[in-house]
């Protein structure tokens, strides 16, 4: 009996290590072409019907897309928006969630609402009405304020904040400590995993958004990078997109590949950072004590 044990969680291990073989492979295979290209030559990308690795390195398409001024221009709006964004999704979705965790009068009104806006949203042409009419739009605050707080977010981190034990904010107020002082002295230094999880979440999200960009901000000087590459890729106009003369312009395809792999590069060097937190913070919830 224990030999078929044994033979049968090995046939289940081979089985699981061979699909996240395959999965891992389906992920890394993309980036590793998107790599090869941008380094290629036209002549050796025209040859080759996948290339896996460049049979010449050369860097002309990242020299034509560093030398746009646009570019260089949207890579800084996406910084701008990606870390003032996740500052405020950090700052509301917590300060909210943490209310809502404690006895507070209409709790249950609140949590309705966010329940409410979770299921049901207004649509496109009502929110950007909204955003027309405060005075939000062609203004990066447009791709923030919308988005302040993620329902679902809130409702993981309030209960990440219900499971922190009510005894902590006993101790404080008895050393005479107010509500506010409690707050950013005791629960945020103890919430860090929380904090880095979904900070993670909403940096990633402000990153890649394309879309409100699109529709929010008429402006190409205001574009963030996602933006960019929409009107190099989708539309196939990298010349247009980047404001530079097609005269001694690198093929398209390699400086798209170019300006995906140095669009992508950035937030994936954040993720190391907050590795030691994120581990944690993605079991939020799901154990207590």
């Amino acid at each position: 009996m224990p030999h078929k044990k044994k033979v049968s969680f090995s046939f289940f291990s081979l089985v699981n290590y061979s699909l996240l073989v395959l999965v891992a492979c389906a992920m890394v295979f993309p980036f590793l072409y998107v790599i090869s290209v941008s380094f290629s030559t036209y002549k050796d990308f025209l040859q080759s019907s996948f290339l896996f690795f460049p049979k010449q390195w050369v860097t002309t398409a990242y020299e034509y897309i560093f030398s746009s001024k646009s570019f260089i221009q949207s890579i800084g709006v996406t910084v701008k928006i990606t870390a003032i964004g996740t500052f405020v999704n950090l700052l509301c979705t917590a300060t909210l969630a943490y209310t809502l965790s404690r006895p507070v009068v209409g709790q249950k009104a609140m949590m309705f609402l966010v329940v409410f806006s979770l299921l049901f949203t207004a649509g496109m042409i009502p929110t950007y009405l909204v955003v027309k009419e405060t005075g939000l739009l062609n203004t990066f605050w447009a791709l923030i304020l919308p988005v302040a707080i993620s329902p679902y977010n809130l409702i993981v981190m309030r209960q990440f904040f219900k499971n922190i034990p009510h005894e902590l904010n006993e101790a404080a107020t008895i050393d005479g400590a107010n509500d506010i002082q409690t707050f950013l002295k005791i629960i945020l230094p103890l919430s860090k995993p929380a904090l880095a999880t979904f900070g993670l979440f909403y940096a990633v999200a402000h990153w890649n958004n394309y879309f409100t960009g699109v529709l929010y901000l008429n402006d190409p000087a205001d574009w963030p990078v996602q933006v960019i590459l929409r009107q190099m890729v989708v539309i196939n106009e990298p010349n247009t997109a980047l404001g530079m003369l097609t005269e001694h312009a690198p093929p398209a395809e390699t400086v798209q590949m170019a300006a995906i792999l140095v669009a992508t590069i950035p937030i994936l060097i954040v993720y190391p950072f907050l590795q030691k937190h994120f581990a944690k913070g993605v079991m939020l919830g799901s154990v207590k004590g």
